[in-house]
């Protein structure tokens, strides 16, 4: 299969995944949401000057670039594409699968008029900068190293509907428990651990596995008593030596691991705190209340459910990098939501519906391929079918506007995840 060929089926597979979205949307709209997946695929980027010079439509770029931003402001675009990727993905998420929802930030060093810019901590230097909050949630299988995109969220504190960070997480969190049915198991790091999210996450019957601080209370034997207490007096049943990824970069640890039955106080719902002690000076403490056997296995289990988190890092890179999200330049707060929404469709095309698929794997080998990559193909492969994607796609036309009417589900999408 030459290059050209590979283009041009993957020029295809866009426009079939852009049909999941057909159906909730009007055919301009839909025809819109296909112009951007294959730009933001082709140019790697979100400046709408660069998406319009992608699709080469055969009238001026400005043209292209006055379109893309009039459809770019429709309202509630960005909740209706991230229910239909949580949807999608639903199919994958099983009652163990992991769903790892992590806070983020996109910063706007030298950004002035950009509507409500508010004060973020730059998550990469860990100082405070001008910028927006955002999420992202993707699901993935414990001890799995592919994970699937479902949920990207922006919003400012600043703007007028924004109410708390708690609220924009649990919205999230709700989208995805519906569509999943309430599967999977919700993993967040210590920022989860305030009884805003424990509450509902209980009232919803969700499973949860959270990072504490140290300095919540919990019952222990019917006493109300400090975690950062019950941690360092836990017994370490078990210990382990593990290696530990970091910047590509591997490090062993020798770490123990224990566990104690607790409740919240004011809550009638058996918890349990997990103590991981070796990764630094300070113990690792999970609350949780996903069943926890007192046993290598059991304890293991959460111990690895947790670790699976660290991967999001890799994701937000990813997503950040390959698509310049903090690239936007965007003077409407409503363009912004959506735009973030639409990197999180392209980065599920790449993830899920290409990466994802046994009969599409052929596609991704000619795209990883081409990828110019001097040490090859990295375990986390979604760079490098990002790259070559891209290159492929710059050296054909933009997406014929056909049928926008949604496709059935072919059996290629109903085949396992490669691991």
């Amino acid at each position: 299969m030459n290059r050209t060929q590979t283009a041009l089926k993957i020029r295809d597979q866009i426009e079939r995944f852009s049909g999941i979205f057909s159906p909730h949307f009007s055919k301009p709209q839909s025809r819109f949401i296909a112009d951007m997946l294959f730009g933001i695929q082709a140019s790697q980027d979100t400046r709408l000057s660069e998406i319009s010079r992608a699709l080469d439509e055969p009238i001026e770029t400005k043209k292209t670039e006055e379109r893309l931003c009039r459809h770019l402001a429709v309202e509630g675009m960005d909740q209706r594409i991230n229910e239909q990727i949580a949807k999608h993905a639903s199919r994958r998420v099983h009652r163990d699968t992991l769903i790892v929802v992590d806070p983020t930030d996109i910063r706007k060093r030298y950004a002035r008029r950009m509507p409500y810019l508010a004060r973020i901590r730059d998550g990469s230097t860990g100082q405070p900068a001008d910028g927006y909050w955002g999420c992202v949630a993707l699901a993935c299988e414990p001890g799995k190293r592919r994970a699937i995109p479902l949920h990207q969220r922006l919003w400012s504190s600043k703007a007028p509907d924004f109410i708390s960070e708690n609220e924009q997480l649990l919205q999230i969190i709700s989208t995805i428990a519906i569509a999943t049915n309430k599967r999977g198991i919700y993993v967040i790091d210590r920022g989860g651990d305030r009884n805003k999210l424990y509450n509902p996450l209980l009232d919803m019957n969700l499973r949860f596995l959270i990072r504490l601080v140290g300095t919540r209370h919990l019952v222990y034997r019917g006493r109300k008593r400090l975690a950062r207490t019950l941690a360092e007096n836990c017994p370490m049943s078990y210990a382990d030596s593990v290696l530990k990824e970091h910047h590509g970069q591997q490090k062993r640890y020798r770490i123990e691991y224990g566990m104690r039955p607790v409740k919240l106080p004011g809550r009638k719902a058996q918890l349990y705190l997990v103590v991981i002690k070796g990764f630094g000076a300070e113990p690792i403490m999970l609350l949780t209340n996903v069943e926890v056997k007192k046993t290598r296995k059991g304890l293991w289990d959460i111990l690895e459910a947790y670790t699976a988190r660290w991967m999001v890092e890799e994701i937000i890179r990813f997503i950040k990098q390959s698509y310049r999200l903090e690239n936007m330049r965007l003077l409407h707060y409503q363009r912004l939501r959506n735009m973030t929404a639409l990197v999180l469709a392209a980065a599920y095309f790449s993830a899920r519906w290409m990466g994802g698929s046994l009969k599409l794997q052929v596609l991704c080998s000619h795209a990883t391929s081409i990828s110019r990559r001097l040490l090859g193909v990295p375990d986390f492969h979604y760079y490098a079918l990002a790259d070559g994607i891209a290159r492929l796609l710059s050296r054909i036309p933009r997406i014929p506007h056909r049928s926008t009417n949604r496709p059935k589900d072919s059996p290629q999408l109903l085949l396992p995840i490669a691991t």
